[in-house]
């Protein structure tokens, strides 16, 4: 199938001067779109993350186009490079090594001085690690409504595990970060000691490549699977699903603002405070908190 002949791709408009973000297959090649390669085709050059990844990715389409390296050590200077050429009324694209740009990737500093410049930024939508998760975790996401926060990567200094360690176990979302072969065994242990024990959790492994795994469990049979495991090696996704509110815990505190501002042009402080007690189980000294701090922020708008 030659692309030129499709009628649809033909009425893409490509504007000069314009940087365009292609997202590239994260490990099978089939998941390229025919629009990332119509657009890869236009180019009059393309930034990458590594000018030696992308180079057997572009050959293998049969495009061959001036090539820069752009990467998270010389990001901001590449991008003056990419500025110049789009002042030129050229047509760029950043490609990362996989997936979507900026992503856990470079391209955001690019994609901010590209803007402050004064030049567009096109989105061309394709493969994404997390997506690509999300739609196979099933019990993970219903856990949470839907709702996921993503993390990135998985830090390894003492602080900033902990900390988001204590954000997974307390967060009521779906938790979605990325992690490496290197340090997945301890991570998972990490999350078997530190989560209720029937907290769902999603283990994907080689997303797309020939040797993918997708493990649904809960915390409890984390140590299982680890122990178990034939291989943990490859590229790994995990999916933590949100905690679950108890029935007798108290509402959030800017709900409790809500419902303090929603009675607020009818009562005073002390019968807001009443019924928060009342309805719902807040200690009067709370729910009087509650109520002052509404009649505060009401005075100040």
């Amino acid at each position: 199938m030659e692309l030129g002949s499709l009628d649809f791709l033909k009425q893409q408009d490509l504007p000069a001067g314009a940087l365009y973000m292609v997202a590239t297959p994260i490990g099978n090649l089939g998941d390229i779109t025919l629009r990332a390669l119509h657009v890869l085709n236009a180019m009059d050059g393309i930034a990458c993350e590594d000018t030696r990844h992308s180079a057997a990715l572009l050959q293998q389409f049969g495009i061959h186009k001036k090539c820069l390296a752009l990467h998270a050590h010389n990001e901001l200077g590449g991008a003056q490079t990419v500025i110049q050429r789009l002042g030129n009324h050229e047509r760029w694209a950043y490609i990362s090594d996989a997936g979507t740009p900026g992503v856990s990737d470079p391209g955001a500093r690019l994609v901010d001085e590209v803007q402050k410049a004064g030049f567009r930024v096109i989105p061309i939508p394709g493969a994404s690690a997390v997506s690509c998760a999300i739609s196979a975790s099933g019990s993970v996401m219903l856990h949470s409504d839907g709702q996921f926060q993503f993390l990135g990567f998985w830090p390894h200094k003492t602080k900033e595990r902990e900390a988001l360690l204590e954000d997974i176990c307390n967060s009521k979302k779906t938790s979605i970060f990325f992690e490496s072969p290197h340090h997945i065994r301890e991570t998972l242990l990490l999350l078997a000691n530190a989560l209720e024990k029937e907290r769902p959790v999603f283990i994907c492994r080689e997303l797309t490549k020939k040797f993918e795994q997708l493990v649904s469990i809960q915390a409890q049979e984390i140590s299982s699977f680890v122990e178990h495991a034939e291989s943990l090696k490859g590229e790994f996704i995990i999916l933590v699903a949100g905690r679950q509110a108890n029935s007798d815990e108290p509402p959030e505190h800017a709900s409790l603002i809500r419902w303090a501002n929603a009675m607020d042009p009818y009562l005073g402080s002390k019968e807001i405070a009443a019924v928060l007690s009342q309805a719902l189980g807040l200690a009067k000294k709370d729910a009087y908190q509650i109520a002052l701090e509404a009649k505060t922020n009401k005075r100040g708008e």
